[in-house]
């Protein structure tokens, strides 16, 4: 009887021996287009068969779970269907949340007006046809109408009534339908990135943060600690949190990249999946099973085909309380979110990317 199939090569679609030498930075360009969430099934294509069921059973055990955020939600959009013509599965959307703190995160008892809320909300959208991604974050500061609430920012909604208020409030905003939902906290980022021995972070432009600067104009190899300095970095920023958001979508991106070109090494890549499963809390739908499945369905998704974008906003202003809030730009955003729930947004996203604000080198 033959061994199991090399995972490596299910990943990247080919046999081990027909790999060129340039291999590993084509499965890096594969991994970086994966979420978080998607990180933690990796650990199924780096193992051997029996390990591989033992360590599913490791992740399953140290994912907080959510329960079902959607049970009790009504007047849903609709699902996007499948290519009928095909036999591509519909489209997946994740709604993931950079959040102070898990704790608790899956105990609606315990939440309390103002307790917690989110530093960072992102949309992930994989085309049903599984060969592009988006990234969209909402600024936290974004003042929407939340059911039950009136207006208020959309953070607030977590703080108001945990993940399924925020599922509601952000399909309400939206029109596109979530599928699942992921938390974690930017303190948990800084394991990961020390996980992995650092990451290079890509640095536009120099921006001082006192009477040296903080992190000249470069690609910088950052601890977890340093990452996190940078992200958090609140004075002197021309753009304020809209470029707190791209600093966070820049780690983001770093730390797969570096997961990616991580791949050969099966014990550091086991030892980095322990730090991510205990660092995320999802719902209860989204099992490694289903994570495996995502991730297999990607397999040729390369770096090129993901784009990480922020909401169209049109600037800042003041509500009637005097809270400083994000005014978004609906007649930006709207277009964009159809297209999304259409599973149409690779196209619109490449045909209008002049009126789009897109990361630096994340469209090709």
């Amino acid at each position: 009887m033959s061994g199991p199939a090399d995972p490596l090569a299910v990943l990247t679609g080919r046999p081990e021996a027909s790999r060129p030498p340039s291999a590993a930075s084509e499965r890096s360009a594969t991994v970086r287009a994966l979420t978080v969430a998607g990180l933690l099934l990796l650990a199924l294509l780096v193992a051997g068969a029996g390990a591989a069921l033992w360590f599913k059973g490791q992740l399953d055990a140290n994912i907080e779970r959510l329960g079902d955020p959607f049970a009790g939600l009504a007047e849903r959009p609709q699902a996007a269907p499948g290519d009928v013509g095909t036999d591509s599965p519909p489209p997946v959307n994740i709604l993931v949340l950079g959040s102070d703190s898990r704790i608790s995160a899956g105990d609606p008892a315990q939440w309390e007006a103002g307790a917690q809320r989110t530093d960072a909300i992102m949309l992930v959208h994989l085309a049903g046809d599984r060969q592009s991604a988006q990234v969209v974050s909402v600024p936290r500061d974004s003042w929407v109408p939340i059911p039950g609430h009136g207006e208020a920012k959309i953070n607030a909604a977590y703080s108001f009534g945990g993940p399924p208020l925020l599922i509601e409030t952000f399909e309400h905003l939206t029109g596109v339908r979530i599928d699942h939902f992921v938390v974690t906290d930017f303190e948990s980022f800084t394991a990961m990135t020390d996980a992995l021995g650092g990451v290079t972070v890509h640095v536009p432009e120099e921006v001082s943060d006192g009477p040296d600067g903080l992190f000249p104009a470069g690609d910088h190899f950052m601890s977890g600690e340093q990452a996190l300095e940078y992200t958090r970095q609140r004075y002197g920023l021309p753009g304020g949190d809209f470029d707190r958001v791209q600093r966070q979508q820049s780690w983001m991106r770093a730390i797969l990249g570096q997961v990616g070109d991580s791949l050969t090494d099966p014990g550091g890549m086991k030892r980095f999946l322990e730090v991510v499963s205990g660092s995320v809390a999802a719902d209860d739908g989204l099992t490694t099973d289903r994570m495996l499945d995502l991730l297999l369905g990607a397999r040729d998704l390369r770096a090129d085909d993901v784009a990480f974008l922020t909401a169209p906003y049109e600037g800042t202003g003041r509500s009637a309380d005097g809270q400083s809030i994000v005014l978004l730009d609906r007649d930006r955003l709207d277009p964009l979110m159809a297209a999304v729930a259409a599973d149409d947004a690779a196209a619109y996203v490449r045909q209008n990317a002049g009126e789009l604000e897109i990361l630096p080198g994340s469209l090709g």
